[in-house]
């Protein structure tokens, strides 16, 4: 048998199988089936952690907040030396229900790629803080 023949016979298996992934976020799992959101209660004026998929129902306003995904990711990761910090952006679902209004929203981690707050149905989301993983999102909601 030809070495070089073999050498490329496992390049391209090793490309295939790489390439099988390729439509996934780095480090962001497929889910089996969807699954429901669970809901947490949240205080207005006031921060709450939402895991991946999980909603904050607003108490007193008709206003939900759900994460999402996890959009982009340029943070530096730890024990790396980066020039700059870098940023994350995560979407959000912000529904109305008593209205059955919604709409989604891109926020950042950073000021630089775009914005860190919105505004919907007399609410006011924030990102605070993103967790090295992406899978945890604190928001302020005022």
């Amino acid at each position: 048998m030809d070495f070089q023949r073999i050498a490329a016979g496992v390049c391209a298996s090793a490309v295939v199988a790489l390439g099988a992934g390729s439509s996934v976020a780095a480090g962001q799992p497929v889910p089996a089936r969807p699954v429901a959101p669970s809901t947490v209660s949240a205080a207005p004026r006031g921060d709450v952690v939402l895991r991946l998929g999980q909603e904050a129902a607003i108490q007193g306003k008709d206003l939900t907040v759900r994460y999402l995904r996890l959009v982009e990711d340029s943070r530096c990761r730890p024990g790396m030396t980066c020039v700059w910090q870098g940023e994350a952006t995560l979407a959000f679902l912000l529904s109305e229900p008593g209205r059955g209004e919604s709409t989604t929203a891109e926020l950042h981690s950073g000021p630089r790629t775009g914005p860190q707050a919105t505004s919907f149905a007399a609410g006011r989301v924030e990102l605070v803080s993103v967790s090295e993983d992406g899978r945890e999102a604190t928001v302020r909601i005022s």
